[in-house]
């Protein structure tokens, strides 16, 4: 009798438990939503794909997660549901990465690589495809840690951020944005228009941006000029009035995207079309002489102010990409291609001719402050740039078999890149050539050792290992090999440690190789060794003289969940790399000694050309500590709700967002859609109940409501957990039924209360019709209270919620241990925090972000910190030149946002979905100081040089219909 009872309970609680979720699932606060006997979608509707199943009778038992969610032994580092996502007020995807970059960027290896993008668990063929798409289109963000890049074919230096799309949306959203210093001078303008729409049969994006960017000169921030041995004079144009500090730049962006499924084969395609036109105009000065009459005095002369010198540059870009998906068995296909052609054009103003004005004020002929005469247009020279490149990549993933611990998963890869530089340069006069190719391939498998979901050693806890192995055979590098290796150990539910090591060859890329030479006049150029600012004739350019680099990584991590939706992240990163590719450093005496051939001094020892072209260091090593903190959820009580419980008849939204619907979203969770069917259960789950199962469900639900109800729980609960009877039930595995009643115990094993006492709560407040079943429609024949619609149109605000207040902080914090570069064999050795340096402000051991915001009843604000620490650079060396100190930098942001619609209460009209936001960025309006070590601030190092905006405000308005 109680073997029966059991029986019954288990069954009854695993038919209604797949709906119940908690917080980090649904978006609902310490808070159980249950969906029994709605009115459900067919199966290849259902968002939720089965992860577990077993057959009791007529009764098919499901426990299952989120549909598109990543299957990994890792947890995530940051989750986000849609009211995480309101609360950052962001007009796109490409602006909520943006906002979360600090918790998307990889403090491993390297660092600061772009992350692996997934759209509903699937990789993509470009960031593209999405990035436009209105927030309000997303179900929930996850981001994963590097070990996960693995999975999809990346090396474990890649953090992984997967989009979950809402099932059916349709939205047609405009936003328009001004924005300035407070001080003025220049002006940015910016105007968007996305349609987006999302269906069962797949979705359909189309967008189109310009923006622009408006002039700012030296003169409009007062900034000193260049002090020369030669005076001027006071009646010539004042240079600064021709020298930009911001370009004058106008960007013009189209794309189309497209997604479909194929629900019978389980196929989808996605596609991307794009296309950008970038044009700026930057000035470099006026022309300029030096005169020396007979007597020997001489005069600096500028002149020429009706043609000052410009460089124009246009680019037009166009871009395709797709990917295709396609189940094979237990493993799905992923094959995803890219390609640009971009074609570059930079017009460079030439100087004039003065040697005959020389000539004539050193015979006496022309007076040295008089008059110049007119000069003709001396033209300009061109720098063309075609760059054409493709990509492709296919994955096969699955699990080939199974160990005691769990499924062995493994992802095999194959690659080919290409690319092709064409450049050419009327100043030299030469043309340049390169191409590349790039065959590449591996593989990566995991393997579980100890499971405490699959109670093998688990006094270990669960333990992984994992290991990547690939080469990349480069038509002009040859063949370059990688390997890398780890282990995830997860201690406890709330904890996960990594260790991984990655070994790998890479080639310079084809712009270091190839990049056309071009050369600015008129830089102002801090020299370090004689504490003088001069203007100096900077050229940049490509190195065909650039080797392999070699590089090998350490990196130890911990993850831990302290408690719900609050979680810590901790790192460790050794890093060594052999013969590094590197952009030509600033230039300081150790610099300077090392490569001689690339400064020019006149005889008086003034600078007067740096050639900025990448060099090779021999070596590099640095040590990294990275800290993250992530918290989120909601302030106050969740309020008071006469009739269902909040989440009754809900239930999680059918249709198929994209990597359209029942295709490889289904092999994310180890099966296809309709599992239940081919396995021959009868649904159970979030469908209609059987007869049979309502009268279950009623003396169920009878007996629970008692008021012994909960001890009633408590003791079932209790006894599968410590597997009592079990074994006298063999259609019942002791495995399965513990998952499904783990949703009631804490994590030291003993039942929550809390948690049955929900659980009985909402279950007795149902109502039942006279069948038994619960309460399926409203009075007046609608759908059940709370039900979400099938389709979905854009300009409301984000749903879900409960109307209280949301919050998010994320906070960030790096910090050098070791920056260390031996530029050549027999040194020099620079060490980057104690004095040497790379950059014109230095390498600082501190580096801290900051992303916290409130969200409530349509208003929202958000804070955006940054923290650079101090630095300094010395002068040294055989010049003795002057050193400088860095002070350290700490700026705010602010952005505050208002629903109008949700504000106003609005549901109809034109107020509905328009959102008017505030900017002020660096509101305290902090630049950084660097003073040299008689306390004076060099002119290179002018703060309106450095960051000519300072404080930013800006307004945006955004409509969404």
């Amino acid at each position: 009798m109680i073997a029966s009872r059991l029986l019954h309970s288990c069954a009854l609680i695993a038919l209604v438990a797949p709906s119940l979720t908690y917080a980090q699932d649904s978006g609902s606060e310490g808070g159980l939503d249950i969906d029994i006997g709605s009115e459900a979608p067919p199966p290849e509707q259902r968002m939720d794909e089965p992860e577990e199943f077993m057959e009791m009778g007529d009764i098919l038992v499901l426990g299952e997660r989120l549909r598109s969610q990543v299957d990994t032994e890792q947890a995530p580092t940051l989750v986000l549901n849609e009211e995480d996502i309101a609360a950052y007020g962001a007009n796109s995807i490409a602006d909520l990465v943006a906002a979360i970059e600090p918790q998307t960027s990889s403090s491993r290896g390297r660092g600061g690589g772009r992350p692996v993008f997934l759209v509903n668990g699937v990789r993509i063929g470009s960031f593209r495809e999405f990035r436009s798409y209105p927030p309000e289109a997303i179900e929930k963000v996850e981001v994963l840690p590097e070990e996960t890049a693995q999975k999809f074919g990346f090396s474990a230096d890649r953090r992984v951020v997967n989009f979950i799309l809402k099932d059916n949306f349709s939205a047609i959203t405009v936003a328009g944005e001004y924005e300035q210093p407070d001080r003025g001078g220049y002006s940015v303008t910016e105007q968007e228009a996305t349609l987006l729409k999302i269906t069962k049969a797949g979705r359909i994006n189309f967008n189109v941006q310009a923006s622009d960017v408006s002039l700012l000169t030296e003169a409009e921030r007062n900034i000193d000029q260049a002090t020369t041995s030669v005076l001027g004079l006071a009646t010539d144009p004042d240079p600064a009035g021709f020298r930009s500090l911001i370009a004058d730049t106008a960007r013009f962006q189209a794309d189309a995207n497209f997604a479909t499924a194929f629900i019978d084969s389980g196929t989808s395609i996605s596609l991307n079309g794009t296309f950008v036109r970038n044009d700026s105009r930057s000035l470099a000065g006026i022309d300029s002489v030096v005169l020396t009459d007979p007597n020997l005095s001489s005069v600096l002369r500028t002149f020429n102010e009706e043609n000052p010198l410009e460089r124009r540059t246009r680019t037009d870009t166009f871009s395709s990409s797709g990917s295709m998906n396609q189940p094979l068995g237990d493993f799905i296909l992923t094959v995803t291609a890219d390609g640009s052609v971009s074609d570059s054009r930079t017009e460079i103003d030439r100087r004039a001719d003065t040697r005959q004005l020389v000539i004539d004020a050193a015979a006496g002929d022309l007076a040295i402050d008089g008059a110049l005469p007119d000069f003709a247009d001396a033209g300009f020279d061109i720098a063309n740039q075609k760059t054409y490149s493709a990509s492709s990549k296919a994955t096969v993933r699955g699990s080939p078999f199974y160990v005691p611990a769990g499924d062995v998963n493994a992802t095999f890869d194959l690659g080919y890149d290409w690319t092709r530089i064409e450049s050419n340069d009327t100043r030299s006069g030469t043309a340049v050539q390169l191409k590349r190719g790039d065959l590449s391939g591996g593989f990566n498998i995991a393997i579980p050792i100890t499971s405490t979901r699959d109670d093998v050693l688990a006094a270990f806890g669960s333990i992984t290992l994992n290991g990547q192995a690939g080469f990349n055979n480069y038509s002009d590098f040859g063949t370059l090999y990688r390997w890398s290796g780890g282990v995830n150990w997860s201690p406890a539910d709330s904890l996960d440690l990594q260790a991984t090591f990655v070994w790998r060859e890479v080639p310079p890329s084809l712009n270091q190789l190839g990049s056309p030479l071009v050369t600015n006049f008129n830089v102002t150029t801090f020299d370090l060794a004689t504490g003088d600012t001069a203007l100096v004739d900077v050229t940049s350019g490509g190195n065909l003289a650039l080797k392999a680099e070699t590089q090998s990584d350490w990196t130890f991590s911990a993850n831990w969940e302290i408690i719900d939706n609050a979680r810590f992240q901790a790192s460790y990163s050794r890093i060594k790399s052999d013969d590094v590719s590197s952009s030509f450093p600033f230039l300081t005496p150790e610099i300077e000694a090392a490569f001689p051939d690339r400064v020019t001094r006149d005889a008086a020892g003034k600078l007067t050309a740096l050639d900025l072209r990448p060099i090779d260091y021999f070596q590099t090593r640095t040590e990294r500590l990275s800290f993250g903190l992530n918290l989120n959820g909601t302030i106050g009580k969740a309020p008071e709700e006469s009739g269902p419980p909040p989440g009754v008849g809900r239930g999680r939204p059918a249709g198929a967002g994209g990597p359209p619907a029942g295709a490889a979203t289904a092999s994310e969770s180890g099966g296809a859609e309709g599992a239940g069917e081919r396995h021959g259960g009868r649904g159970g789950f979030g469908g209609q109940m059987t007869a049979e199962q309502r009268e279950q469900f009623a003396a169920f639900r009878s007996r629970l409501c008692q008021d012994d109800g909960e001890d009633f729980l408590t003791r079932l609960a209790e006894a599968v957990a410590r597997g009592e009877t079990l074994e006298e039930l063999p259609d019942l595995d002791p495995a399965q039924a513990q998952r499904m009643l783990s949703r009631f115990t804490a994590e030291d094993g003993t039942v929550d209360k809390e948690r049955v006492a929900q659980f009985r709560s909402r279950v007795c407040s149902i109502e039942t019709g006279s069948d038994g079943p619960p309460a399926q429609a409203s009075a007046s024949g609608g759908r059940p209270s709370g039900a979400r619609e099938g389709g979905r149109r854009g300009g409301g605000s984000f749903g879900g919620g409960d109307g209280r207040a949301r919050y998010f902080f994320n906070l960030t914090h790096n910090v050098e241990l070791k920056r260390e570069i031996l530029i050549a064999p027999n040194g020099p050795r620079l060490d980057l925090l104690d004095g040497d340096s790379l950059s014109t402000t230095g390498t600082p051991t501190h580096t801290s972000r900051l992303e916290a915001g409130l969200f409530k009843g349509g208003f929202g604000t958000r804070l955006s910190g940054s923290y650079t620490g101090s630095a300094r650079i010395d002068g040294g060396g055989a010049l003795n030149g002057t050193a400088l100190s860095i002070d350290d930098l700490a700026t705010f942001d602010i952005r505050l946002f208002a629903d109008l619609g949700t504000v106003l209460k609005k549901e109809e009209g034109f107020l509905k979905g328009l959102r008017v936001a505030f900017r002020v960025d660096n509101v305290f309006d902090r630049r950084r100081i660097i003073r040299d070590e008689n306390g004076d601030i060099p002119l290179s190092y002018q703060p309106l040089l450095l960051d000519p905006t300072g404080r930013y405000i800006g307004i945006d308005l955004r409509k969404q219909f």
